[in-house]
């Protein structure tokens, strides 16, 4: 992606959305085509150098990972407090408030018996492929650090990604350099690359869209 094209579009923007009484986000949105019968579908995770907000990590973990969890985690969900969420509601709550939840290793059948049907179908169940799963002695410091200011970009039936790469009174340069990270994390996830992607435009909250 040609980053001049990245930073005028983002400019552009910025200069044709009416001014709010609040801070108007950043929006990327990259529309995706298929080549035949394949499906697209992308399950990819970018972190972003400059954050946007950070995220919320809940870690559900036995009595080996406690300590650690607690240290790294705004949230900690010991084994033996599973009983307590029992109904869609009380996963439902704990979701809205989650960004991303890690698990320890050894109890992710109670883990997926508890949450799974929940957690799911939105994308939050604890994802093997980027190292959410982690054994009961792990060190959890540096997967959160990456995960406080990562995008997981998921696609499965429409083929759109929209994410937030931050807000209008960030510098043009930083968001043009985590509008560059996402569009290559999830070009690299695509079975034909460039040639899945149909278009990627930028809006702020309020604004019209502008191809870049």
């Amino acid at each position: 992606m040609d980053k001049n094209k990245l930073i005028d579009a983002i400019k552009q923007a910025k200069e044709s959305s009416t001014k709010r009484k609040f801070t108007q986000a950043i929006d990327l949105i990259i529309n995706l085509k298929a080549h035949g019968k394949e499906k697209v579908e992308v399950e990819a995770l970018a972190t972003l150098p400059h954050t946007v907000k950070e995220n919320k990590i809940c870690a559900l973990v036995g009595p080996e990972l406690k300590a650690e969890a607690d240290k790294h985690c705004d949230k900690v969900i010991m084994d033996s407090q599973f009983d307590k969420y029992k109904t869609s509601s009380q996963v439902k709550s704990l979701r809205k408030g989650v960004d991303f939840f890690i698990a320890q290793a050894n109890i992710m059948p109670e883990v997926a018996k508890t949450f799974g049907r929940y957690l799911a179908p939105v994308g939050k169940m604890p994802n093997p492929k980027f190292s959410m799963i982690v054994p009961p002695k792990a060190k959890l410091g540096p997967l959160t650090e990456k995960l406080k200011t990562s995008i997981l970009a998921r696609v499965k039936k429409i083929p759109v990604i929209s994410a937030r790469i931050g807000d209008e009174k960030m510098n043009d340069e930083k968001l043009v350099e985590n509008a560059a990270v996402l569009i290559d994390s999830v070009t690299a996830k695509l079975p034909r690359g460039k040639e899945n992607i149909a278009s990627i435009l930028v809006k702020t909250t309020m604004g019209k869209p502008v191809k870049i």
